[in-house]
């Protein structure tokens, strides 16, 4: 399995006001050509929060542990259908109630992402595609026991900071 690079992207402003289209590889080969993408967060009853382990054969960040649903806005998408789209394909759920809790722009050296972040509880069975390399509830005190130590990715890792999601 491998990400299709001929996948099409809105390229959209800060705003996220939609300014053209690309590729997926022309969005991740350090165009910094600036795509929207959406994150859930899924606590359980409990405060756990639900981190995905990516699989080895994705073009980045193979094999870390990340943001329980993290996906890009397709052309011809809103916000909101490619969230509920990427939680249907990524954990087998379709029926949870999302927070939106903030929109920011995550850089790195080969991409440019406007993120928009949501959150939702959720205690019904979880069902990780083949997509994923499986997935899991932590604990606030695991995941600070990992931060900073290569186990997950950078952008979740700022994100946590960024919205302090644990306590």
């Amino acid at each position: 399995m491998k990400d299709n690079n001929q996948e099409m992207f809105p390229i959209v402003d800060e705003d996220g006001n939609i300014t053209g289209a690309a590729t997926r590889g022309e969005c991740h080969n350090g165009s910094k050509l600036l795509h929207p993408v959406v994150h859930l967060h899924v606590f359980n009853s409990r405060g756990e929060l639900y981190l995905q382990k990516r699989p080895e054969w994705k073009d980045i960040q193979p094999g870390k542990w990340d943001t329980a649903v993290g996906g890009h806005v397709d052309l011809g998408e809103c916000v909101e259908e490619a969230l509920h789209r990427e939680v249907r394909e990524e954990l087998g759920i379709t029926g949870f109630t999302p927070e939106r809790i903030t929109q920011y722009v995550f850089e790195s050296n080969r991409e440019k992402e406007l993120v928009f972040v949501f959150k939702t509880t959720y205690d019904d069975p979880i069902s990780p595609s083949d997509e994923l390399d499986g997935g899991r509830f932590w604990t606030p005190a695991e995941i600070r026991e990992n931060l900073g130590k290569g186990i997950f990715t950078p952008n979740f890792e700022s994100e946590l900071q960024r919205i302090q999601l644990i306590k």
